[in-house]
C-alpha cells in the first residue's frame, strides 16, 4: 500500500455484503462517489482503483466511515433517498441525466426516452443510456428504474438479475406502503 498521510487520502472504500452480493462504497472528502456490486471482492477493488487511482481501504476511524456504512445499508432500502452526500464524477451531460434519474420515484419506471425529454434533449436517447451505464453510484442514482419504452427490462451495469431484484423490492415496498396508507385513511 502506498504511504500517505491520513489527510492526503482522496478516495477511500469499504467492501461488504448486501442482498445484491459483494458491495463496494467509495467516498471522497465530499461524499459517496461510488456504490457498486459484483460477484467478487476482487472485481470491485479493480473497478474502484481504475476509476479512482490511489483509492485505499478506509481506515477504521476515517471521517467517511459513517457515509460508507450508510451507503452499503442503503442497498436494502432503495426506496428511501440516500442519507449521505454524493460526489458525482462525470461529464455535464451525465450529471444532468443522473439528476433526472433521481427524480424517478421508487416503484415507478421511466424509459430512456422519458429521461431524454426530461433533460430537454429528446433525440439523445442513446446518450442517456450511455450515461445510465456510466452511473457510478447505483441505487442513490436509480438507473435500475430505467427500462425500454415498451417496459421491457434492459441491461444494467451490475447485471439484469440485480436490476430485477431492486425493482421487485421497490414494488413490494410501495405496494405495502399504499396498502398501509389506505388502511390508515379508512380507520380515521
Amino acid at each position: 500500500m502506498p504511504s500517505t498521510s491520513k489527510h492526503a487520502i482522496p478516495f477511500v472504500y469499504l467492501v461488504g455484503n448486501s442482498l445484491l452480493g459483494q458491495t463496494l462504497a467509495a467516498a471522497s472528502p465530499k461524499g459517496i462517489c461510488m456504490l457498486a456490486f459484483a460477484d467478487s471482492r476482487g472485481e470491485l477493488i479493480k473497478d474502484v482503483v481504475r476509476r479512482f487511482p490511489g483509492a485505499v481501504p478506509v481506515p477504521t476511524r476515517h471521517p467517511s466511515m459513517t457515509w460508507l456504512r450508510q451507503a452499503v445499508r442503503h442497498v436494502a432500502t432503495p426506496w428511501e433517498g440516500p442519507s449521505f452526500p454524493l460526489d458525482m464524477h462525470g461529464t455535464d451531460f451525465q450529471r444532468k441525466v443522473w439528476r433526472a434519474l433521481r427524480r424517478v420515484p421508487a416503484g415507478r419506471k421511466a424509459s430512456y426516452q422519458d429521461i431524454a425529454h426530461a433533460i430537454g434533449a429528446p433525440k439523445a436517447t442513446r446518450a442517456v443510456a450511455g450515461a445510465c451505464g456510466a452511473n457510478p453510484v447505483s441505487i442513490a442514482v436509480p438507473c435500475h428504474r430505467i427500462v425500454h419504452r415498451d417496459g421491457s427490462i434492459s441491461g444494467y451495469r451490475w447485471g439484469v438479475k440485480r436490476k430485477q431484484k431492486l425493482l421487485a423490492l421497490e414494488a413490494t415496498h410501495t405496494t405495502k406502503s399504499a396498502r398501509t396508507a389506505r388502511t390508515t385513511r379508512m380507520t380515521r
